[in-house]
This record gives C-alpha cells, structure tokens and sequence, in this order.
C-alpha cells in the first residue's frame, strides 16, 4: 500500500512538471527600454558622456606631449601597419561577434581607463622602445618564476598556499602579458 502512495507521488509529480503554467504578459516597449540608453538625437548616452570625458581631461593632448607616438614611430610602428590586424578581425567574424557581445559590459571600464590613461603614457611610451625579444625573456623568465614559486614556497599552512596562490598569478599574469605583448609589438614593427 504505502509503495503504491510513493508511486503515485511520483507520477503526480512528474505530470505537474510539464503541466502547462499560465504566464502574466507583461507590455514591455522596446522604446522604452531604449530611451534609456540614447539621447533625442540617437546617440549612445554612454558612448557620449565617455568622449566628453576624454574631451575634458586633454587626454588626446597629453598624448601629443608625451611623446607616445613619435616613439612608436621610431619604434618602426605606425597605423599602415595595424592594417593586416584589422583585416584578420575582419575575416573573422567570430571576433567581431565577441566584442559586439561584450560590449555592454565594457562600456562601464572605459571611463576608468580614460582616468588612468594619463598616468600610463610615460609606461606607454617607454614599453614602446623595449624590442620584443626583450619582452619574450621577460615574460618566459616570469612564467618559470611562477613555476618556481609552485616548487620553492611550500603549501603546509594557509598563509603558505595564499602567498603560492598570489606568486603565481601575478608572475603568471606578468609572464602571459609579456609574451602577448611581445608578439604584437613583433608584428607591429616588422
């Protein structure tokens, strides 16, 4: 009797889940939803409001007074150049379609970006002129770092495997940046 009742629990609650449920139709206007992100003329009020920033803060000037691309072009790197990378984004729609797709989340880091932009320029400018295999040594010294951390700081404490865990990101994170950054800049000034 009482494996019948499970049973029949069972097929009853199995028959509800695909029992049809009643869905409240809510009106949402796309409109709406619009107004919010564009002004009266069209304008993304995101995209606006991040270029009156830039506008505001000199950004593009203070990029004229470091010096960035005058080093870059004598670094051999000039805008003719990024043309094949452009192409390759191009043909390969898939990388178009991430951006496209990320995008809303990016849009709120590049004001950010734009205040830290003015203190990166002197770095900029300097990493410009570095040649790229120096940048490949560094950046395969920086990954055998991390593997050495692995191997030299022992895990017999949380303290120890908290320091390991943070050694190895940075000196990961450092080292695939180096290597990521060597292998544009090499393209770049070929």
């Amino acid at each position: 009797m009482k494996l019948s009742l499970i049973f029949l629990g069972l097929f009853v609650a199995c028959a509800s889940a695909f029992a049809p449920t009643p869905v409240a139709q809510t009106g949402v206007s796309l409109r709406s939803s619009l107004a919010d992100e564009v002004d009266a003329v069209g304008n993304n009020i995101v995209v606006k409001s991040l270029l009156e920033d830039v506008e505001a803060s000199g950004l593009l000037s203070k990029v004229a007074q470091s010096g960035l691309l005058s080093k870059a072009q004598e670094a051999g790197v000039s805008l003719s150049k990024l043309e094949p990378l452009l192409a390759l984004a191009a043909e390969n729609k898939e990388i178009l379609i991430l951006v496209e797709a990320a995008t809303p989340e990016l849009l709120p880091l590049l004001p950010k970006v734009v205040e830290i932009a003015p203190g990166a320029l002197p770095l900029l400018a300097t990493a410009v002129s570095v040649p790229p295999g120096l940048l490949s040594v560094v950046g395969l010294g920086s990954l055998a770092a991390a593997a050495g951390a692995v191997v030299v700081i022992p895990d017999d404490t949380v303290v120890q495997v908290a320091t390991q865990t943070l050694a190895v990101g940075a000196l990961g994170a450092a080292g695939a940046a180096s290597l990521v950054g060597s292998a544009i800049l090499g393209k770049l000034t070929n």
